[in-house]
């Protein structure tokens, strides 16, 4: 095929993405898991971007995780999603960033569904005005977080303290991407390179230096699942999944994983400590683990940003031989201490030499 022709097939795959002024909502769940993330987004965008954007913090959960296990109805879910319309509206802006997977989902699904069905938007208009007298408009972009890092992916490298290479060797660090389901799989027009070629972590990751390294399952799922965890006695499964994912990983020798979804890295991270707690068995090199990065991690990195500001050490596979190999400067003593330098105690990490 020529370029030509290429290059108008993948504008197919491409997405708009607002340029600034976005309201900013967050994840409920990923500010447990890793809680310095959603600040190290706001801190790009903020001052080394120089963008507009703006969180109130009255928003709450969309209610996907309940919504996804058949507790929270359609109707109800849409008028929580209404209201944070609502706040967003009231407070003048119209582009929407999503720090979470199953948010953007649920956002994109619920926007969908008023334009398919007009009477369910002003039905959901009618229940949120008279809950609590709020009116809103639908946002003119929705954006998840990783399609503005995506987005200013250049500007973040021209802003560069360290790359995503071997500091001793220069060559490209091999990194495994792996993007969250219901950013790519339930409305894969939604997503930068939509289902077949998603391409937004792809992006980061070549722009910063680093390959991507391709395995046969790379699209299978984290484990996560929502019902293969929530339920305990499907846990196995959960686990399960993951350890698919390993094991086919593994002969490639990855330097890091890398993902977009709050759920994902956290399973990806916390099975590996799991699995060599079960069976003694480490999939990273030197029998370590394989260090697990949230993109916003991945990016601070890249500009120089502490680790243990951005929480590096909530992780329980330990990120230390990424950061060696990246050559960054870190103090391992400060790793467990809290804003007044005592030590807080120490995560129990899969692989870790500590």
């Amino acid at each position: 095929m020529q370029n030509e022709g290429k290059q108008k097939i993948w504008k197919d795959y491409q997405k708009e993405i607002a340029d600034d002024h976005y309201f900013y909502v967050r994840s409920c769940i990923r500010q447990n898991f890793f809680p310095g993330s959603e600040q190290t987004f706001l801190k790009i965008l903020r001052a080394e971007l120089n963008k507009d954007i703006f969180e109130n913090p009255h928003h709450t959960t969309c209610s996907g995780i309940g919504y996804h296990s058949d507790i929270v109805p359609f109707d109800t879910i849409q008028t929580i999603v209404a209201r944070q319309f609502a706040l967003m509206t009231e407070a003048g802006y119209r582009n929407l960033a999503v720090s979470c997977i199953t948010s953007f989902g649920i956002y994109n699904e619920i926007i969908e569904t008023w334009k398919e069905f007009p009477n369910e938007l002003e039905k959901i208009r009618n229940y949120l005005k008279k809950a609590t007298g709020r009116e809103f408009k639908i946002p003119q972009n929705v954006s998840h977080a990783s399609d503005i890092i995506y987005k200013f992916r250049e500007d973040i490298f021209a802003r560069k303290k360290y790359s995503l290479t071997n500091h001793e060797t220069g060559k490209p660090l091999k990194i495994v991407e792996h993007i969250g389901c219901h950013y790519a799989k339930m409305f894969p027009g939604k997503g930068v390179g939509g289902a077949e070629f998603p391409h937004v972590l792809v992006g980061m990751i070549e722009s910063w230096g680093g390959e991507v390294i391709d395995y046969p399952e790379r699209r299978h799922c984290c484990g996560f699942g929502f019902r293969q965890y929530l339920v305990m006695s499907n846990r196995g499964y959960s686990i399960s999944n993951s350890k698919k994912k390993f094991e086919s990983m593994e002969p490639y020798r990855p330097d890091a994983i890398a993902s977009n979804c709050p759920g994902c890295p956290m399973f990806l991270d916390r099975w590996q400590y799991v699995i060599e707690e079960m069976e003694g068995k480490t999939y990273g090199q030197n029998g370590r683990g394989i260090p697990v990065l949230t993109y916003e991690e991945m990016a601070g990195l890249v500009l120089g940003y502490d680790p243990w500001d951005m929480g590096m050490q909530m992780h329980q596979t330990d990120v230390e031989p990424l950061l060696d190999k990246m050559g960054i400067e870190y103090n391992p003593d400060l790793k467990y201490a809290g804003k007044d330098g005592k030590q807080i105690g120490q995560v129990k990490m899969a692989g870790c030499k500590c």
